[in-house]
């Protein structure tokens, strides 16, 4: 195996006998063979595209599959065998459609006319041939910004995904995603048409996390400012973890009346500030973190547990019981839920003990999301002009557990009290409760919320470069990113669309960025790695 896609890959360079995350060699395996048949599909469905030849559940099912393959996902690997067959079928069912329309799919290209081993075992052998080591390319740079590209497609994928769940898609974005991913199988492209694919995925993940925005304030509002307790309610329990919010809105309906509280964790705690799920009372409080201490916090967990997405390693045995998984999510030998039927999830819960007893904590806010921050701008921006704030930071990204990731806890401690820091996605689990105070009635720490919401913190900064009047690199707005998994690289490629200079990056630099693409980076847009928080915070407020 080889596999280089996250930032805890083995010495900073590629896990090649087992993956940091736990993803075995023979899932690795089958996630490169699932990607080639995508390849391969991609290439007949921008013919069919051409030809007015569409059928949106080819659509889909690339979205589905290829978001499959992104980190701590899904690790099941029977699932990939069922996965890659169904590429390999819709494939070949659509060339006949192509051809009959008169469209041309006689290319010699492997992708588009390898046959299949029929045993497991031999399709984990076949996909041995495709890692991403044994690709072929005029350079190492080329190589580089293949793998930006095809780690950004898989992040557009992610939220292309959640986007169409609740209704929201747009063929352009389906387009851009069979367009790339055809383009990987062409040796011939040169480095600045594979730059400008690069940022055109950017371009293409900036649309789709404004789709899936619409489709999350379409279903349940836009998020408000809410107090969650981190505490807990004497009573049996259920514990989401994740990004789906729809996955979540269906347990609430099914566990109404059943004595049970909802408990939210990681990605999910946005949840909270949405009108139409917060409406629910036994979606109760938030509990745990994210990554520092996830395996200690779901073995103590005292009910059933349901990751919809990408959200943790692999489960440990202690608990594995308790464990169930919805939509793509897999793991071997843990329940898989599938059509929303909850059920099995909701007896689990009302089988084990739940909390014997009430325990206040602290709280969190959460819900200033670009709706209730820009509705009070006109206060923010009379704040600067008075240097009653003095800075913005936007402090966001993944988490993970390799060490150094406190350099973002104590980056926030030592803010400036004259500052104010906004944050999303699951980095923000190394500092969420800690309780900096306002400026005159602002919250110094805003949780935006989920990654995808970075969306809102782009509108956000964009609505207040037109009331300054200047460019969004001009306002006193820093970010301070950190990165995980490949749903951050699309964010990323998004910010350097935008033109987003001045980033700094951490804990590490992705493996996969090779030196002249990373010259070319610091020297256009000035990314530079993180280095301590003193030091950093020194030389952007001087």
């Amino acid at each position: 195996m080889f596999c280089y896609q996250c930032e805890q890959t083995a010495k900073g360079k590629g896990c090649e006998v087992v993956g940091v995350c736990g993803k075995q060699p023979e899932v690795a395996s089958l996630q490169d063979l699932l990607v080639h048949a995508l390849k391969g599909l991609s290439i007949v469905a921008k013919e069919a595209r051409r030809l007015g030849v569409l059928d949106n559940s080819v659509n889909v099912f690339t979205v589905e599959a290829l978001f499959s393959t992104l980190t701590n996902v899904n690790f099941d690997a029977d699932d990939f065998v069922v996965l890659i067959k169904k590429a390999v079928e819709i494939r070949d069912d659509l060339k006949e459609k192509v051809i009959s329309a008169g469209g041309k799919v006689d290319l010699k290209v492997d992708a588009l006319n390898f046959r299949l081993e029929t045993s497991k075992e031999g399709l984990v052998k076949q996909g041995e041939q495709y890692n991403l080591k044994t690709r072929k390319a005029q350079s190492e740079d080329i190589l580089s910004l293949q793998d930006i590209l095809l780690f950004g497609l898989k992040g557009i994928a992610a939220y292309a995904d959640h986007a169409q769940i609740l209704g929201k898609e747009d063929d352009s974005v389906y387009a851009f995603i069979h367009e790339a991913l055809a383009a990987l199988t062409d040796e011939t492209i040169p480095l600045d048409k594979w730059l400008e694919m690069v940022l055109r995925c950017g371009e293409t993940n900036l649309k789709t996390m404004e789709l899936l925005d619409s489709a999350n304030t379409g279903a349940y509002g836009h998020p408000v400012p809410t107090k969650v307790p981190l505490g807990r309610k004497k009573g049996k329990a259920i514990l989401v973890s994740g990004h789906d919010l729809k996955d979540l809105e269906e347990l609430l309906k099914q566990t109404e009346g059943k004595g049970i509280y909802i408990y939210t964790h990681g990605e999910m705690l946005p949840a909270h500030g949405y009108p139409q799920l917060k409406k629910y009372p036994h979606l109760y409080g938030h509990y745990g973190t994210a990554w520092q201490n996830q395996q200690k916090e779901f073995a103590r967990f005292p009910g059933a547990i349901l990751m919809t997405t990408n959200c943790i390693q692999k489960p440990a045995d202690s608990y594995r019981d308790a464990i169930f998984t919805s939509g793509i999510v897999g793991w071997p030998n843990v329940t898989h839920i599938k059509n929303r039927d909850f059920s099995p999830v909701i007896q689990k819960a009302l089988s084990k003990e739940g909390f014997t007893d009430d325990a206040e904590g602290k709280s969190v806010t959460v819900g200033f999301a670009r709706n209730t921050v820009l509705s009070v701008a006109d206060k923010v921006i009379e704040a600067v002009k008075n240097k009653a704030i003095r800075h913005f930071f936007l402090v966001a990204g993944c988490d993970g557990a390799k060490p150094g990731r406190n350099y973002y806890t104590e980056f926030v401690e030592k803010v400036p009290k004259d500052c104010v820091v906004l944050t999303l996605a699951c980095g923000k689990f190394r500092f969420f409760d800690k309780d900096l105070g306002d400026i005159g009635g602002i919250p110094r720490l805003l949780d935006v919320g989920q990654c995808n919401d970075a969306y809102s913190a782009i509108q956000i900064a964009v609505a207040l470069s037109k009331a300054f009047n200047v460019g969004v690199n001009e306002l006193p707005l820093s970010m301070i990113l950190s990165w995980y998994e490949q749903k951050a690289v699309a964010i990323l490629l998004t910010l350097l669309y935008l033109g987003i200079k001045n980033i700094r990056l951490g804990p590490s630099l992705p493996a996969f960025v090779s030196p002249n693409v990373l010259d070319v980076l610091v020297r256009n847009f000035n990314i530079m790695p993180i280095k301590t928080p003193d030091e950093d915070i020194k030389a952007i407020l001087g």
